[in-house]
């Protein structure tokens, strides 16, 4: 019998004003992804992926010190302890992208791992951070992640992620691959005109070279006032083959669902033997550059 997930992805507009309290903004928008897990629970989804700071707008748009004050603890803040809460009663494995906070001063771009009996499983720290017009100025706001390129043995998949522009560099494409990942989730945040025609490209191929299924998830809309550009959504799985086998609108929130047949991993892996082909011993030098 064929091993089937069913996955999700959210993409979702900004609920309110960047304007508004912090505190207004994040409530207001976990308040609107809630109901949009609810949405997945009906759909019988078995593993959720949230976009790239899920609970408040893209504010690397700007650098302001006052956007520190998204920053929560990962495990022990509010957010991660409501997504466990969550997790356990759906019984769903989520992933949660956070502004996190490890001391004062100290903070990452981050997504927890949950898995479906409400079990967190740990954290993967985005590893390369942009600052490049137009409006990514995420140096200013994150240190690059420290942790490596985890999998985490959920209860229905092994799972990775890999968070925006991680996606341009495929040595850590590969080591997800390397440390055993079913399936990859890339919860982002980019906009038209910059990179969205290489959206449909490098992740299909980082199917392909790995042989396995991804998960890419971009939000949807404007953000006012810094409008950067338009986050284009078109949030999409793609198989071992690279092939889209679902895939978002461009312009509204939406819910993402497909079946992900884990077996085509080994038949994929059967036909393409990659990893066994692949030459270590000759790779040296690109670390010395």
């Amino acid at each position: 019998m064929s091993k089937i997930v069913r996955g999700g992805l959210i993409q979702a507009t900004l609920a309110g004003s960047t304007e508004e309290p912090i505190e207004k903004i994040k409530q207001a928008m976990i308040d609107k992804h809630l109901k949009m897990i609810e949405d997945a629970a009906k759909e019988n989804v078995q593993i959720l992926c949230l976009q790239e700071l899920f609970y408040g707008p893209y504010f690397c748009a700007e650098q302001k010190t006052k956007w520190y004050a998204m920053v929560e603890k990962v495990p022990d803040g509010p957010t991660t302890k409501l997504m466990q809460e969550v997790a356990k009663k759906h019984n769903m494995v989520l992933i949660i992208p956070v502004y996190e906070e490890e001391i004062t001063g100290i903070y990452y771009n981050t997504a927890a791992v949950i898995d479906a009996d409400g079990k967190y499983l740990g954290k993967y720290r985005k590893n390369h951070i942009p600052h490049c017009d137009p409006g990514f100025w995420e140096k200013f706001y994150f240190k690059p992640g420290n942790l490596g390129y985890p999998v985490f043995k959920t209860a229905y998949a092994d799972v990775g992620v890999y968070i925006c522009y991680d996606r341009h560099f495929p040595e850590g494409a590969r080591a997800l691959g390397l440390n055993g990942a079913e399936i990859i989730f890339n919860p982002s945040a980019t906009v038209a005109g910059l990179s969205e025609y290489l959206w449909e490209l490098e992740q299909p191929a980082h199917a392909v070279a790995n042989g396995y299924f991804v998960g890419a998830i971009n939000r949807v809309g404007t953000e006012a006032p810094w409008n950067i550009g338009e986050f284009y959504g078109s949030s999409y799985f793609c198989n071992p083959r690279g092939k889209i086998i679902a895939q978002a609108s461009r312009d509204k929130d939406e819910l993402v669902v497909a079946d992900l047949n884990l077996d085509e991993i080994k038949e994929v892996r059967n036909v393409w033997q990659f990893y066994r082909d692949r030459r270590p011993e000759t790779y040296q030098d690109l670390t010395k550059i």
